[in-house]
């Protein structure tokens, strides 16, 4: 049983600190979540309904609601606010637009230093850019691993980006958390529970991309994974799901994004890029994203798109990623969203 259990206005802390120790004697696992108006209790346990009558007469307690979508703590049933989720100086989820760009791939030290700097002077506010390559094909590039890694947070310490790369194997988490600002959970490992939870164990925040076949309360059940673990910086991530059409390389599905603001209080942002799988749908599909109310983009984008390792077909230029940026600005000034607002606020190392 999922019980939401909202404190009177005036409640006091010896009140809520007495339900909370209650809760706990009849064996219910408690989530609290203290608001500007109210305080609310999230509470998972065994289903008594004599537990929900002795609750209500307890000090304080205003009314107790049972939840009864699966998704309890990603959900808005138990946390109505949006939440906002840091990575180094930028929110995600907050007014301001948040851009995160780079290769698919890191390649060598060169080329990615190269393309960090570029995006920063475009606009972006991250980092991405893949060490560790799950493929389709086990003949394509697999990726530099450690060493991409440590290119990653080399171009961090020069530019200032806070960096998201994706992480594969849960024997990986610790190793990529140590040189990551944010870890990436691709689509194909969107349901790999194990992961999910190793993800879930760890500080840094996690940006979870739905599965090329996921509904959106599957999606939302795989945050649920990572919440409960203990880790509620989640970012969820609209990257195209399969269907029949095979113009795009997936559908971008951006009616996600209001349904995900509907049902659930954390940030989403879409990746245009592996939602059309071709660089000339991206600008206009990002323009689409943010008007519906993503709180970001993740872009891909390539020096030289052509000599690229990896997603070449759908990066783009550095030429292109500033257009694309000056169109989504309008478009976020537009809707009250200012993407300029979300600047980068730590030190950064010009050597070059």
């Amino acid at each position: 049983m999922t019980l939401i259990v909202v404190m009177e206005h005036q409640a006091s802390q010896g009140a809520v600190d007495a339900l909370i120790a209650r809760l706990r004697e009849m064996g219910f696992d408690t989530h609290l979540s203290v608001g500007v108006e109210r305080t609310i209790i999230g509470a998972i346990g065994p289903k008594r309904p004599e537990y929900i009558q002795q609750l209500g007469a307890m000090a304080g307690v205003d009314r107790i609601v049972p939840i009864l979508q699966p998704f309890k703590l990603a959900g808005r049933e138990f946390h109505a606010e949006g939440t906002a989720v840091q990575v180094g100086a930028v929110t995600i989820g907050a007014e301001p637009l948040v851009v995160m760009a780079g290769p698919c791939a890191v390649e060598g030290e060169e080329q990615l230093l190269k393309i960090a700097r570029e995006i920063k002077s475009a606009g972006a506010h991250m980092l991405r850019g893949g060490a560790f390559k799950p493929r389709t094909s086990p003949y394509s590039f697999q990726g530099l691993e450690e060493e991409g890694l440590r290119i990653l947070a080399l171009a961090r310490e020069q530019t200032g980006l806070p960096v998201v790369t994706e992480v594969v194997n849960p024997r990986d988490v610790e190793l990529v958390a140590q040189y990551a600002d944010m870890l990436q959970i691709g689509a194909r490992n969107m349901q790999n529970f194990t992961l999910l939870k190793e993800v879930g164990k760890t500080q840094k925040p996690v940006l979870l991309k739905r599965g090329l076949s996921a509904t959106v309360e599957e999606w939302l059940m795989a945050a649920e994974y990572i919440i409960s673990g203990g880790n509620e910086d989640v970012v969820l991530c609209e990257r195209g799901i399969r269907t029949y059409e095979t113009e795009t390389r997936n559908t971008l599905d951006l009616s996600a994004v209001p349904a995900i603001k509907h049902y659930s209080h954390l940030p989403v942002i879409v990746d245009p890029s592996h939602g059309t799988g071709r660089w000339r749908y991206v600008t206009p599909m990002a323009r689409a994203a943010v008007a519906a109310g993503a709180d970001g983009l993740m872009v891909e984008v390539h020096s030289e798109p052509e000599k690229a390792l990896s997603d070449g077909a759908q990066s783009l230029t550095p030429k292109n990623f500033q257009q694309l940026i000056e169109e989504v600005e309008k478009i976020a000034e537009a809707i009250g969203r200012d993407a300029r607002q979300n600047v980068i606020g730590v030190q950064v190392n010009e050597t070059q």
